[in-house]
This record gives C-alpha cells, sequence and structure tokens, in this order.
C-alpha cells in the first residue's frame, strides 16, 4: 500500500489522490497554498460575490446559508451576517440521527445570530426504507443524510428565489487537492452525485428498489432549467479564507458557546457533535470499506497545519480506528435489522486490496499504516509542528439527560 509520506492518507482514498515523484500527496500540496495565497485579494474576491447578490430592497434573504448542530455552522453564519452583513436564510436538513447536544447547538445558533431558519423533516418509515436500500446497493447507512444536507438547500433556492448558498469547505480539495482555492470551483450536481452520493441520484433509487416517487420527491435534485431561472450557484467560503477547522471552532467556543464533545472514534471533539452515528458506526462502515476513518482525516489536517507529527497522527489513528462503537443497538432498534445482516452486508464492500481474511474468520489489513511508524529518510517532507494540537469538551448546556437518544425534534434549549 502506498501512503502520502507527509500525511496518513492511502493511495484507494474513494476521492482519488495522487503522489509526487517524492511520496507527498495532492492533497498535502494542495494545503501548501494557504501558506502561499494573498488572502486579502481572496477576500476582495468574496466582497465582490456577496454585494453582487445584497438585496437592494431588503424584501428577500441575502443568501442561504446550509446548517447543522455541528460542523462549521456558527463560523460561516458568523462570517457571512456578522463580518460581511449580509441577511441569510437559514437552512437544515434533519437527518434523524441527532444528539440532544446538536439540537441544542442549532437552537442557540438560530437565536444567537438572530437569524430566520427552516429545515426539513422526513417521514422516518420513508428514510428507512430508503437506508435498507442503501445499505445493500452502497454499503452506507448514511445516504439520505448525505442527499438531503446538498439537496434541501438548492430546493429551498428554487423555492425562495435566493440565488446564492454558501458552503464551507470543498471535501475533494481539503482532503485531497481535487482543485486548488484559486479555482473557485463552485458546487455541481455532478460532484454531489459521484463523491457525496457515491453515484447513486435519488432518481436512480427508482429501479428495481421497491421505492416509489414519493419516497424520494425530498432527494430530487432541481432541475437545470430552474436552476438557470433563479440563477443558483453554490461557493465554498474555503476558496477565499484560509480554512482551519479547529481554530474556527475555537472561536466559536469562546465567542458564542458553542457546545462540543467527545466523539469516539476520532480525537476530534469539535466536528459532528451533532449526530449520533457519524463517528461512531458510520465511521467505522468507512473504515470497514476503504481501511481507514474519521481519524485519520482528522490527523491528515493537523499533520498539514503543523499540530502533529506523522509519528503522533500513527499512534491516533492506532489508538482509534479499530474501537467497536457503541451506538451499533441504536441503529439496529431503528432500521429494524440484526447486527449479523448489516455487517454481513457492509464486509461485502471491503477493498480486497486493503483487506485480507484470516481462516475465513478475522479481517485484517494488508500493509496498515501503522507499519510506517519512525519511517526513516522522510523527515525533509514533514511541516514542522509549531503548535498543541489539544481540543477541549464544554460542559452541556442541560444536565442529567443522555445525549446519545435519538431525538427527531426538540425545541432545543438556549439560555437567553
Amino acid at each position: 500500500m502506498r501512503y502520502c509520506k507527509r500525511c496518513l492518507y492511502p493511495e484507494t482514498h474513494p476521492l482519488n489522490i495522487t503522489f509526487g515523484k517524492d511520496g507527498v500527496c495532492s492533497g498535502c500540496r494542495v494545503h501548501e497554498e494557504k501558506f502561499s495565497i494573498d488572502w486579502k485579494t481572496r477576500e476582495q474576491s468574496l466582497l465582490k460575490i456577496l454585494n453582487s447578490y445584497r438585496s437592494e430592497t431588503g424584501n428577500n434573504y441575502d443568501c442561504i446559508i446550509p446548517v447543522s448542530g455541528g460542523r462549521d455552522s456558527y463560523f460561516i453564519v458568523h462570517m457571512i451576517k456578522n463580518v460581511y452583513g449580509m441577511n441569510p436564510l437559514l437552512v437544515m436538513y434533519n437527518k434523524h440521527y441527532n444528539t440532544r447536544r446538536g439540537l441544542r447547538n442549532f437552537a442557540n445558533l438560530k437565536v444567537t445570530f438572530n437569524c430566520d431558519a427552516i429545515s426539513m423533516v422526513c417521514d422516518p418509515a420513508k428514510l428507512k426504507r430508503i437506508t435498507k436500500y442503501t445499505l445493500e446497493k452502497l454499503g452506507s447507512i448514511y445516504w439520505h443524510v448525505l442527499a438531503g444536507q446538498t439537496v434541501f438547500p438548492v430546493q429551498s433556492a428554487v423555492r425562495h428565489k435566493i440565488p446564492l448558498i454558501i458552503w464551507g469547505a470543498h471535501q475533494g480539495l481539503d482532503q485531497v487537492g481535487m482543485y486548488s482555492h484559486l479555482d473557485e470551483v463552485e458546487m455541481t450536481r455532478k460532484y454531489r452525485k459521484e463523491h457525496d452520493l457515491m453515484g447513486l441520484e435519488a432518481e436512480d433509487l427508482l429501479d428495481n428498489s421497491g421505492l416509489v416517487e414519493s419516497d424520494l420527491l425530498q432527494f430530487f435534485y432541481p432541475h437545470d432549467k430552474e436552476l438557470e431561472k433563479i440563477g443558483v450557484r453554490g461557493i465554498y467560503l474555503g476558496n477565499y479564507i484560509p480554512w482551519d477547522s479547529k481554530a474556527q471552532h475555537e472561536l466559536m467556543i469562546k465567542t458564542y458557546g458553542y457546545e462540543t464533545s467527545s466523539q469516539q472514534r476520532t480525537f476530534d471533539t469539535y466536528n459532528d457533535v451533532d449526530c449520533i452515528h457519524y463517528s461512531g458506526l458510520h465511521d467505522y462502515i468507512k473504515y470497514i470499506k476503504y481501511g481507514y476513518g474519521k481519524v485519520t482525516d482528522h490527523a491528515c489536517r493537523e499533520i498539514r497545519w503543523g499540530r502533529l507529527t506523522r509519528d503522533e497522527g500513527i499512534q491516533l489513528v492506532k489508538a482509534y480506528q479499530d474501537k467497536l462503537p457503541n451506538d451499533i443497538p441504536h441503529f439496529l432498534r431503528w432500521i429494524g435489522l440484526s447486527g449479523e445482516h448489516v455487517f454481513k452486508t457492509v464486509n461485502k464492500f471491503r477493498n480486497p486490496h486493503i483487506w485480507q481474511q484470516i481462516f475465513n474468520l478475522e479481517w485484517r489489513q494488508k500493509d496498515p499504516i501503522t507499519n510506517y511508524f519512525g519511517e526513516k529518510g522522510i523527515e525533509h517532507l514533514s511541516i514542522p509542528k509549531t503548535n498543541s494540537c489539544d481540543f477541549v469538551v464544554t460542559p452541556p448546556r442541560e444536565s442529567s439527560v443522555n445525549e446519545n437518544e435519538y431525538i427527531l425534534m426538540s425545541k432545543g434549549f438556549v439560555d437567553v
């Protein structure tokens, strides 16, 4: 197996990755742009875009911001509303795997920033049918979440005639260097289908799945003519500012009281605190399929920022990647399937280039990244460590509640 000589990403990364002659991956090379780009000029380009979409009459919103109770929602709203003075409409797809902490974060976000917000809550029975199919077809319990989060904001832009959608960082750029920041790549239907949706658009689920059109209406991407009529476009804020998720979250914790939480399978306590399964079963399935999980994503990010050494990242991967998540029973009760069925299904998606089965029982990686601890001759390729990699866990706003039970809807809890 070939791994980047600077970070920890393997050659089998599902978003596709390339390596230079020195063995450094395309993601690391594009990350270097963050230290050389003239970000003042990039900000002027962003302001030019924003100014062209400000509502002259004040009768409509200036833009849409897709949000949740985790990730970078607070930072995006902070920048767009409080720094750049835009009037956004917040749009949330309810993933059904919500934590109480995530719903509190979402409630606090709306109130703290004085923003209007809309959310989509789909019929649970419908989502269970969809998830049973995508588990069999893709080995994914998360397809409906990815589909909903990437289409509901676009549907809302068409419905409310708000052309500009502002997303955070582009995953393909940030992880594998699929683009340069200077390309100013925007959100597209094509990228969504090929990468976010693993090649399966909502319309494709109508074939041989037992699903009918009414099951999938909330996931259909608007027609090109509808998008052209409104002029819908989706820009990534990460193309215009030097995106640093850890530093941004710490500013949001200090300024607005964003709640964090320990995660099962990674050391990052800031991202995805809104979802029971994202850093649990969903991530474990990712590990089964691709041989790495979120701990690798987070370690690569921190290595590139000079907050971890490569060997420290490998040690973190060793500590977290084999952990069996404790949220599996929650999902099995929700979906109505046995654990044996779920893992038998997911095991069909193991990459044979990565995994081997010992005596038809135990699965082992053929050449895990942990084999490369202390690798010699690559010291000159590393980013010097200049800062610490400490993450904090904030106290919850509510006490004596089960933070890890399924919560579909809630008024939230905001101390105002």
